[in-house]
């Protein structure tokens, strides 16, 4: 049963250096209102299948504070992912006030879909926040997604004001977004609209089809292709031309 201070989470994934600064620990929080066909974790797309546990803040809390030490050193922290974290709002808040009361730094990541003022008081303890756009056109926003795009543009804008440090994120996959005229209309709206305008490219990868296997789902459209060294060369040179500053954390 979800309460306050219980959910469901995929994983806690110790010694990740890939989601934000220094080492930290990833919470896997389950549940996910986009059903992204490429989706690396399918599991977090429910909150309840054979892959996702109930568990506590207080469990949670025991198994993060072991690494408290690898923070300190390395300025590292943890980061919330999912699945889409803020899904299971009472949750996140709940581990998010245990972190801050012990003075670690956080970051979450997220897909944008969510009711800002629900959430706000969440992201304001977040030193990083991540925040994904998918696709610039409405329609196929909402094809791909089947979450309509205005709410994750309101809220990347939301975002922005509220944070100091906000890094659009974009899952860069041949055949679905990375034609230089979504490129380019994806770009020009973080360097109008965001005050210190980040972007970084994630390229399409197939690590988790063993998880669409596990979950007896189909396998990601081999429609879905990985952009080659070239074309991550011209995203990055397309943003840098556009005023957005390229980042990452891989």
């Amino acid at each position: 049963m979800i309460t306050k201070d219980s959910g469901y989470i995929m994983q806690l994934q110790n010694m990740s250096v890939n989601d934000g600064e220094g080492i930290r620990t990833n919470i896997f929080l389950a549940g996910c209102p986009m059903q992204c066909p490429w989706c690396s974790n399918p599991e977090g797309q429910s909150l309840i299948n054979p892959m996702t546990s109930m568990t506590t803040t207080a469990e949670v809390m025991k198994f993060i504070k072991k690494q408290m030490l690898f923070y300190r050193y390395s300025g590292g922290g943890v980061t919330f992912s999912g699945g889409e974290a803020t899904q299971q709002v009472e949750f996140l808040r709940s581990l998010t006030t245990a972190c801050y009361d012990q003075g670690i730094s956080m970051a979450i990541e997220t897909c944008g879909a969510f009711d800002f003022e629900r959430v706000k008081d969440i992201l304001t303890k977040m030193d990083t926040i991540f925040m994904d756009i998918k696709h610039m056109d409405p329609d196929k926003h909402k094809h791909w997604t089947g979450y309509e795009l205005k709410t994750i543009l309101e809220n990347v804008c939301a975002v922005d004001k509220l944070s100091g440090n906000l890094v659009v994120r974009m899952p860069l996959i041949v055949g679905v977004n990375a034609d230089e005229e979504n490129l380019a209309a994806t770009l020009n709206f973080l360097h109008t609209n965001l005050r210190k305008p980040q972007i970084e490219f994630l390229p399409y990868h197939t690590y988790g089809e063993e998880k669409y296997r596990q979950l007896g789902k189909n396998l990601p459209s081999t429609d879905f292709l990985r952009p080659t060294e070239k074309e991550q060369h011209l995203a990055e040179a397309l943003a840098c031309a556009l005023g957005v500053e390229v980042v990452s954390y891989r």
